[in-house]
């Protein structure tokens, strides 16, 4: 008996409904005509916690630290017990089992790890389900793989989730006891992607807050060609009076003492350097999950979970491929499906699709078709199937839209365009000009219907407003004649705030937040920090945690106080990417059979072990309140005691600070009599911080800390 292992029952039910009949629901599972279809809901198991390796662990102590299992257990998910029963029973009858989890290195987790968990010695085979419409479902589940060939990536995953433990549930205890002994009443959910994207937006505050605009000025000129007129920018000399570091003029009186002497006679220039230049532009390339859930928040607003959301929508509704893709290209021998999306898209009901589906040529290849850049899955497109896009909500319509028009844009010629860049010698001094002129729009035809998707085309082109002036012809060495000038006033202003969107990007884009040069230089083609699955999840977390707030129409992301106190709490470490971003480049290696999962995990526990150490010494700013008289790091907490109300130090054992109430305040004359550290046992209050029972809802998962 085959046995097909789906991640969730929804992609269950779609396989089921694709193989053999006939179909008998059971409890569970399905049974076909081709074997039994049952699935799982997720992590059916899950990592013990501290306290379930050893009971010790339930109480927060420094001196615990790091916990470092020694064998990693996993424990089955008391919501999943009854499905993993069922699963259970149904592997020992399989002879053959087919690994049905998603196309990722979490889906591929999935399943092994129960697989694993089960000692299962059947032969076992891995289906890629890019796409849930019968076609795709068949074409896949006839070229079944060997799951072996998918160790690495099921390492790579094994390696994120247990870093992820060990970074999660060590830190959190070190540097949340380290608030506590300086009085705050906080827990600090340390993740390993979490607190470096949370570090990115404070930052960016506190480089708001401490922007200080520059106000700097620009002369622009017309002179006069013999086939026409053009305005072209000054460019200063280094050695100019009155520039800043950034060759910016500071000085309005400079500015107008030189646009004085061009205007005086002679008026006469020559261009010094001409370069006429054909470009020729390809299409953006279809989405990945993060390149989707930008441009859907810069276009519509939207947030990436909702993005993400819709993009599963759609993939359940068989409507588009699947949506946690971290890769832009398609395989070749997708290709001729085209043609039926194509056709789909002519009679879709949108006016825009259409029209843009009949000017698409199928026998058009663009550079998206290549098998050397696919891995277990490829870029989120349209399916074979037609869609009912009168009955999609909004939202739904609105992610159809951005995926059909990038795939679309795939059939369509190059953008060409002729750029031209000039400079004119003028009493001694340099004037710029760039321009361009339209040969044929091709592919961007799709993408100038609104102005405000300039930011759509996924051209590298600079974006000044000049490229897109024409220049007349003229060749090096021509005359031409000052005409008049102008002054432009500017002014600097301080970086925008990170919205959504944008902050996901800064998470795929890690390099350019990295503080060592040489990392930066290393790290710019990584796959960023995260996966494309669970960045949208960190952001909406760490907003869900109060953590950030979102701010006006804009929904512009603001760091709340408990960011501020997390952040500085840390090191560098953790609140800058460098490390995170190697990690992630390191677990990418990882699926393609670099490095072993032993080598990952003996680095991340000395990074552990080391910022456990360094936690026992950080400074972190006492609460407000009553500063304890004799440590100076903790402050005095009212306690209740056996014999009533008394004050000890938050900075509790290591000090051992206490002094009587008196109307509800610390009697500080007292405490400052106290020039000895007492011993004996104060209360049991006073005690070195245990959490709450629901610490790990607080935590959160440790998969995705």
């Amino acid at each position: 008996m085959r046995l097909y292992i789906a991640e969730k029952p929804s992609m269950g039910r779609e396989l089921a409904r694709c193989l053999k009949e006939p179909h008998r629901p059971r409890d569970g599972f399905i049974e076909t005509g081709e074997g039994i279809v049952t699935w799982l809901f997720g992590h059916i198991l899950r990592q013990a916690e501290p306290e379930e390796y050893d009971p010790k662990f339930k109480r927060w102590l420094a001196e615990d630290l790091p916990i470092i299992p020694q064998e990693w257990k996993l424990l089955v998910d008391d919501k999943c017990a009854k499905q993993f029963a069922i699963l259970r029973g149904l592997i020992d009858k399989a002879d053959e089992i087919v690994h049905a989890g998603d196309p990722d290195r979490e889906g591929q987790l999935l399943v092994d790890e129960v697989l694993d968990y089960l000692g299962n010695k059947k032969p076992v085979k891995r289906i890629l389900l890019n796409a849930l419409d019968e076609t795709s479902i068949k074409k896949a589940n006839a070229d079944l793989r060997d799951n072996g060939a998918f160790f690495n990536l099921k390492q790579s995953a094994l390696a994120r989730a247990r870093a992820d433990w060990l970074i999660g549930m060590n830190l959190s205890r070190a540097y949340t006891l380290a608030a506590r002994r300086a009085g705050h009443d906080v827990t600090f959910p340390i993740g390993r992607v979490k607190t470096p994207t949370l570090s990115l937006v404070v930052r960016r505050e506190r480089e708001i807050e401490n922007f200080k605009s520059v106000d700097y000025y620009q002369i622009k000129a017309e002179f006069n060609h013999e086939n026409g007129s053009f305005t072209a920018l000054w460019k200063p000399k280094d050695t100019q009076e009155g520039l800043d570091s950034e060759g910016r003029l500071l000085a309005k009186k400079i500015a107008a003492a030189k646009l004085a002497a061009f205007a005086e006679p002679p008026l006469e220039g020559a261009i010094s350097a001409y370069q006429k230049t054909k470009k020729k532009e390809s299409p953006p390339l279809p989405f990945a999950l993060s390149s989707l859930q930008v441009l859907a928040g810069k276009r519509f607003g939207y947030s990436p979970q909702l993005v993400l959301d819709t993009a599963q929508k759609l993939y359940e509704k068989k409507l588009t491929t699947y949506p946690r893709s971290d890769c832009e290209y398609l395989p070749t021998n997708q290709f001729a499906d085209g043609k039926i999306i194509i056709a789909n898209l002519m009679a879709a009901e949108n006016e825009e699709l259409a029209q843009w589906a009949r000017g698409a040529d199928s026998s058009q290849k663009s550079r998206a078709w290549n098998d050397k850049k696919i891995s277990a899955h490829h870029a989120i497109i349209p399916t074979r199937v037609k869609a009912p896009l009168g009955g999609l909500s909004p939202v739904e319509r609105d992610i159809y839209f951005l995926v059909a028009r990038n795939y679309l844009a795939q059939f369509y010629p190059l953008h060409v365009y002729d750029q031209t860049k000039l400079e004119v010698s003028y009493k001694d001094e340099i004037f710029a000009a760039t321009g361009r002129t339209e040969i044929d729009l091709g592919w961007k035809i799709m993408y100038l219907a609104k102005k405000q998707e300039k930011e759509e085309e996924g051209s590298k082109e600079n974006d000044k407003e000049e490229e897109n002036v024409t220049l007349p012809p003229m060749a090096k060495k021509d005359r031409v004649e000052y005409a008049r000038g102008e002054i432009k006033a500017k002014a600097t202003t301080p970086p925008s705030r990170f919205t959504a969107a944008t902050l996901l990007a800064g998470m795929k884009e890690i390099h350019k937040y990295v503080k060592n040069p040489e990392a930066k230089k290393q790290l710019k083609d990584v796959y960023g920090i995260g996966t494309e699955a669970t960045r949208a999840t960190i952001i909406s977390d760490l907003i869900g945690r109060r953590f950030l707030k979102e701010k006006g129409k804009k929904k512009l992301l603001v760091p709340e106080e408990a960011a501020y106190l997390l952040v500085d709490a840390l090191p560098d470490e953790m609140t800058y990417p460098d490390s995170t971003a190697i990690w992630e480049d390191r677990l990418h290696s990882m699926s393609e059979g670099e490095g072993t999962l032993a080598e990952f995990l003996q680095s991340q526990i000395a990074f552990t072990r080391a910022l456990c150490a360094k936690a026992s010494e950080v400074k972190i700013k006492t609460s407000e309140g009553h500063v304890c008289p004799r440590c100076h790091k903790g402050v005095l907490k009212k306690r209740q005691g056996r014999n009533g109300d008394f004050w000890g130090c938050s900075n509790f054992p290591r000090c051992r600070m206490t002094c009587n109430d008196k109307g509800g305040e610390p009697d500080l004359a007292q405490a400052q009599q106290k020039s000895v550290a007492l011993t004996g046992n104060i209360s049991i209050a006073n005690r070195n911080y245990e959490p709450p029972p629901d610490i790990y809802e607080v935590l959160g998962d440790p998969y995705e800390v």
